[in-house]
């Protein structure tokens, strides 16, 4: 297989999902070096209750103080060539960059080994045009990295809006947000999704989870959008 790889290579030199350049000498080279060097990095110092960069006012202020989840985290900030690769995964089909993402995540987050992960469901209609979950895609990776299992209670309705790039009345109304959960749901969770905006989605996923049993709900993201901040 190695071999093969190092002959398609040759052939067709593997190029970045993002800017298109040469990624490197294999063929499973998904995001070249420079790219990944360019993602915005969140550091240590965000607010553990919606992921946000410190300093921010904590408590009544803070954008997640009603959340149904508990905690909030993220990888990158949802900019430049983070943007780009979400973009490339969800509207281009570059499936391999969730296993890319997975691997940051599993890398920087702190992942309590009781808990069992939970994919933020997709519209079923995006879902459909796409042929693929990007949320899912990220937790299947994730799950296969840390060893935690991956469940599946929560399902979606064909109401539900979408989040990333509607306005900032349309995010923060999660009236449309059809999220329900089979049977008893784990007591511990950690919900996945690929980009966390104002938190509706979450929230409404996390609500749905409370009602089927769960006690305790950490939303981690590979990326977090950075207008929400309070100003």
């Amino acid at each position: 297989m190695a071999l093969l790889d190092e002959l398609v290579a040759l052939i067709a030199p593997p190029r970045c999902a993002v800017c298109a350049a040469p990624s490197g000498g294999r063929a499973c080279e998904i995001l070249c070096a420079a790219c990944r060097r360019a993602l915005p990095w969140l550091g240590a110092d965000c607010c553990p209750r919606c992921a946000l960069p410190l300093p921010h006012t904590r408590g009544a202020h803070c954008p997640a103080a009603g959340a149904a989840f508990h905690s909030a985290w993220a990888a990158v900030a949802y900019d430049g060539a983070a943007r780009d690769a979400l973009i490339a995964l969800k509207f281009s089909a570059a499936r391999p960059l969730a296993d890319v993402m997975a691997a940051q995540i599993a890398a920087g987050a702190a992942l309590d080994p009781r808990v069992a992960l939970v994919a933020v469901p997709a519209h079923p209609r995006r879902r459909r045009a796409r042929g693929f979950d990007p949320a899912e895609l990220i937790a299947a990776a994730l799950a296969r990295r840390s060893g935690l299992p991956l469940v599946r209670p929560l399902r979606r309705g064909a109401g539900a809006s979408r989040q990333l790039g509607a306005s900032r009345a349309a995010r923060r109304d999660a009236a449309g947000l059809d999220f329900r959960a089979r049977g008893t749901a784990p007591k511990r969770v950690v919900l996945v999704d690929d980009v966390h905006t104002t938190g509706a989605t979450l929230h409404a996923c996390a609500t749905a989870l409370r009602r089927a049993g769960c006690r305790y709900i950490a939303a981690i993201t590979w990326a977090r959008t950075l207008d929400e901040r309070p100003r």
